[in-house]
């Protein structure tokens, strides 16, 4: 199903009296102090994140799954999903593909469809994390680490694979993510899987055109317990280094121990040239995977301010590719996608409104109130109204969730589709 501009515009005009005097309210006040307006809400109408498709489904936990009515069955279907939250959000103008969970059969059809739901193809990702059907080697004891010439062999063919289907779609960048570890102590050398790693990339490295990108993701555990490979940034930009400068560190915010201080990650990264892309979730605990700004959302504010800061004034860096990796065990995946597309607008818009001359001089006279007070005067600001006007000037729904629930979306989905329809790759 798609939705049309016109059940939008019809569902805006019942709040459009509220938000205009919430936005005039807002835009006033803003202006006083100084701040573009106009600025801040064309940037928030640029800034674009892409849904992964393996986050169209119900999402799973160590010991079951619970499927979500009406799921996407195919990519097909799951590029209309995409096309629905963005046509709601207008912040959500690419879907990221996992392969092979997600090989187009018919390229130019596959092409056409996300062009007629206004997407392009972010980067694409590979999968040697588990053993695909009538894969001749096994990766249970690592990929592209492993002892085995063979299996190592195998991985990085398979990434060049992936890199191949995504020069069809029109794809610029290939995110590379490894389990590869150990459970035990003396499982495994370190130095050898390190250096077995690093020779894996830098192949698949070599195979990259010019205006391509690899992206090396981190995590410090899980699936294995003892020790991961990639297991922090430094690893990873160390590997990104080693292989060139079209090489970059992907940053999840779910891949950290607690309390890692991931803002000053991001500020480095930035400062080095070497931040590639962002993967934006929330957690508790560990890699939760939980909705965008559901449990931290003053620290995903704190790393936007070093995300803004860093695109001023780090022209060494590359403009990060932006996506969700997410997981919804219990919500409809479509209304957990819009609650995190909106968390990630709101820390954004915050962060642009952050005086950051004044901050610098704050930082200068070491007054530490003075800074706090700067940072957490556009932190408790509502900026929802920015939001909402950056939205309707690019056609987009006033409220995405709301319109997704008076339109019945979902249960339009079930009929379309089924209550046994279940999403492929999870």
């Amino acid at each position: 199903m798609r939705i049309d501009k016109e059940q939008i515009q019809s569902e805006n005009q019942k709040n459009r009296s509220t938000h205009n005097d919430g936005f005039d309210f807002l835009s006033n006040t803003l202006t006083k102090k100084g701040l573009d307006v106009d600025k801040v809400v064309k940037q928030l109408s640029d800034f674009q994140v892409a849904i992964p498709s393996w986050a169209l489904g119900a999402g799973g936990t160590r010991f079951g799954r619970f499927s979500f009515y009406g799921e996407p069955a195919s990519l097909e279907q799951k590029i209309e999903d995409v096309g629905i939250l963005h046509a709601l959000t207008k912040t959500a103008g690419a879907i990221s593909l996992h392969i092979p969970w997600d090989i187009p059969e018919d390229y130019n059809a596959i092409k056409e469809l996300a062009s007629a739901n206004d997407l392009i193809f972010d980067a694409v990702n590979s999968n040697t994390f588990q053993d695909q059907k009538d894969a001749k080697e096994s990766y249970r004891f690592g990929s592209l680490s492993n002892r085995s010439k063979a299996v190592r062999d195998q991985a990085v063919q398979h990434n060049i694979d992936v890199i191949k289907i995504g020069e069809k779609l029109g794809s610029k960048s290939l995110t590379v993510w490894l389990a590869d570890g150990s459970n035990f102590p003396g499982q495994d050398n370190f130095q050898s899987a390190l250096i077995n790693t690093e020779n894996s990339l830098k192949e698949i490295y070599d195979t990259l055109a010019d205006d391509w990108k690899l992206f090396i993701e981190y995590k410090p555990y899980e699936p294995n317990f003892y020790s991961t490979v990639i297991q922090d940034w430094g690893t990873s930009f160390m590997l990104a280094n080693a292989c060139g400068e079209k090489a970059y560190t992907l940053v999840d915010l779910g891949h950290h121990l607690p309390n890692t201080n991931i803002e000053q990650i991001v500020s480095t990264l930035m400062l080095k040239g070497k931040l590639g892309g962002f993967h934006f979730n929330d957690s508790k605990y560990g890699d939760d995977d939980s909705t965008v700004g559901s449990v931290k959302p003053y620290a995903l504010f704190l790393i936007f301010n070093e995300l803004v800061y860093g695109m001023q004034n780090n022209p060494q860096n590359p403009y990060p590719a932006w996506m969700i990796d997410a997981s919804h065990n219990i919500k409809d995946p479509m209304e957990d996608l819009m609650q995190s597309l909106e968390a990630i607008q709101e820390a954004y818009a915050k962060a642009l409104l952050i005086d950051q001359e004044q901050l610098k001089m704050a930082q200068q006279e070491n007054d530490v109130t003075l800074c706090q007070e700067i940072l957490q005067n556009a932190y408790r600001t509502d900026v929802r109204p920015l939001l909402e006007r950056a939205r309707l000037e690019n056609s987009g729904a006033l409220s995405p969730l709301n319109t997704y629930r008076n339109l019945k979306v979902r249960e339009s989905l079930i009929k379309e589709r089924g209550k046994n329809s279940i999403a492929t790759g999870l």
